[in-house]
């Protein structure tokens, strides 16, 4: 295990990358709850997607453990998934299995752009100050995160800023039957819940006890934090352990129920039918185009902002990104890996599989290797059988660790000089918005466009890198498009 994971070499040990894994499992097991709920609006069975989501969330962070050696975990991303259901299915009148093949078809558009170098070459065309503003981005970003899953931050919104209900215009006086999403304007105001929510309390226990464990330099804090807060819970109220079962029932079922998604985007319904009308094949690649561009961006903010501050990704591994060829560098492999993984789910039945941004919880407890994502893997195939079990951990247990960690990761602001306009201006769209755009993907977006019109209003446009110009151009027409399928 030494020898194949090179424990030693990367600075840490069996029992640390055990507690990491187990720790970025914790901080993303909600995926395997979260996910089955929003696909299974479309009519794809709810079991048959928990199933879905655990085989390639287990399948992904192995091979990123064992290909790539790196401490990332892969799960169907959120957004993506948001995306697959209420824009793809519901607003462009896809059905769900022609939604996997297009998920399919970006997985292999992924796996390209990968083989060729592109996202290599996306990564050395970045900036180094807005490498940090990334990763500092990812610090906001995943602070954010937490403090919904805390339950410590709530937003108002009277009905004239409310703009639609369940991707329909909103009518004061309709009666509507069930609610998936309401979008508001800017009217929307944040605010400090009043703390009489026993989740909220069990929250902010947990925070305080994690951050007096970590202060006290505790060997295992994160993992000993989200266990005892979860026992914690228990007394709250907030975790029940009453319907805590067993039994062979569920999982039978859910197997029964995996035969219709798996490989229903090859089917009748999905890739046969997808470029059988002419006229929406231009649909098809707009809609194929935008979920590839998300899926790219969030994957390399996630590498370059935990990876810089970490140490994940060595100044060898960054010489070895720009020099060699082939699969040397762990950058290469990681991108790799995380490009096949989105393939793989739509085969199962899911949206688009991506490295979890809350890889950073496992990584902030000291997890350098890809023992971390092993472990990790075997979590979630363990899900099969024990789902309930990894169910009880509220949100409010690995809530507080999402926050410290993006306490950590804000490090990365120091090493941008704030007084420099032309720093300052691209650092500072690209991180505020990651984290209120509730995208990383956005966020790059942001930073990459105030970039450039910072070269050219300093008539240095010619200095800005071939790729961060088209990929700039990209994100514009991605914009564009979005706001013309949506």
């Amino acid at each position: 295990m030494e020898k194949f994971f090179k424990l030693k070499e990367n600075g840490t040990n069996v029992s640390t990358e055990i507690m990491a894994g187990f720790t970025t499992f914790f901080a993303m097991s909600y995926i395997i709850f979260v996910n089955p709920s929003i696909l299974s609006a479309t009519g794809m069975p709810s079991q048959a997607v928990f199933l879905a989501t655990i085989i390639s969330a287990a399948i992904g962070t192995l091979v990123m453990g064992l290909f790539a050696n790196v401490p990332y975990a892969q799960a169907p991303g959120m957004g993506l998934n948001a995306f697959f259901t209420y824009t793809v299915v519901f607003a462009l009148g896809f059905s769900w299995e022609q939604a996997l093949a297009l998920v399919f078809i970006c997985g292999l558009l992924n796996i390209f752009i990968t083989v060729t170098k592109i996202r290599k070459s996306i990564i050395k065309a970045i900036p180094e100050s807005l490498q940090n503003a990334i990763s500092g981005g990812i610090g906001i970003f995943i602070a954010y995160i937490g403090l919904k899953g805390a339950n410590i931050i709530q937003f108002t919104s009277d009905n004239t800023n409310i703009l639609s209900i369940n991707n329909q215009p909103f009518v004061a006086d309709a009666t509507y039957n069930g609610i998936f999403s309401v979008v508001t304007s800017g009217g929307i105001v944040p605010a400090l819940v009043n703390f009489t929510n026993p989740a909220t309390q069990l929250a902010l226990i947990g925070l305080v006890l994690l951050v007096i464990l970590l202060i006290k330099n505790v060997r295992g804090a994160v993992l000993i934090s989200i266990v005892a807060t979860t026992l914690i819970g228990i007394p709250f109220g907030v975790v029940d352990i009453s319907n805590v079962s067993l039994s062979s029932q569920g999982w039978k079922t859910a197997f029964s129920e995996l035969g219709i998604t798996f490989g229903a985007a090859f089917g009748s319904n999905g890739m046969q039918s997808l470029f059988s009308d002419p006229s929406r094949i231009p649909l098809v690649l707009m809609t194929i185009f935008a979920f590839s561009l998300s899926d790219t961006f969030d994957t390399i903010g996630t590498f370059i902002g935990t990876g810089r501050r970490s140490g994940i990704f060595s100044e060898e591994d960054q010489k070895a990104l720009e020099t060699s060829t082939g699969f040397k560098s762990k950058m290469d492999k990681a991108l790799f890996a995380d490009a096949i993984a989105t393939s793989i789910g739509a085969v199962f039945g899911t949206s688009n599989t991506t490295t979890y941004v809350e890889s950073a919880a496992g990584i902030g407890a000291g997890g350098r290797t890809g023992l971390t994502s092993v472990v990790t893997a075997l979590l979630f195939l363990a899900c099969i059988l024990i789902a309930p079990i990894a169910g009880i951990v509220p949100s409010a247990a690995t809530s507080p660790v999402l926050i410290i960690v993006g306490v950590m990761m804000m490090s990365s602001f120091t090493k941008i000089n704030w007084e420099d306009l032309e720093e300052a201006i691209p650092a500072f769209f690209s991180s505020v918005f990651m984290g209120l755009g509730y995208s990383i993907s956005y966020g790059i977006a942001a930073g990459f466009i105030f970039y450039c019109i910072v070269k050219i209003c300093k008539g240095q446009f010619k200095e800005v890198h071939p790729i961060l110009k088209v990929s700039t151009l990209l994100f514009l027409l991605n914009f564009v498009v979005l706001a013309i399928i949506q």
